[in-house]
């Protein structure tokens, strides 16, 4: 998921990286909680669209993650690590597909209504 943050984003920077390692293998490699590539994909719209002040409408970000979080259930059948890894042989084939439908959650907010 960070290849994808790096093409969307541009150059991501070490402590950013650093941030991300803790959500691995649903957080911490327990497998008990979320996919970590469904909380990366949701750091990275977060890059994109989220607020650094409160005051700061944070409406189109909360849409957009919400709106990928319904398509990767709709996809996978659960948010749950150990769950999508009883589901599925190779998590990098997941993941693989998880950035596919980031992307067409990202492309689809900038060019609404099919206007590419």
């Amino acid at each position: 998921m960070l290849a994808v943050g790096e093409h969307i984003l541009g150059h991501i920077d070490d402590r950013t990286l650093m941030l991300t390692t803790g959500f691995a293998g649903g957080v911490g490699d327990t497998r008990q909680d979320v996919c970590g590539a469904l909380c990366s994909g949701i750091m990275i719209i977060g890059a994109l669209h989220g607020r650094t002040q409160a005051d700061v409408d944070d409406k189109r970000c909360q849409l957009l993650a919400a709106r990928y979080r319904e398509r990767f259930l709709q996809a996978f059948g659960s948010t749950n690590c150990g769950e999508l890894r009883q589901r599925h042989s190779s998590c990098s084939v997941l993941v693989e597909q998880v950035a596919h439908i980031l992307m067409d959650v990202i492309e689809e907010d900038q060019h609404p209504s099919g206007q590419i």
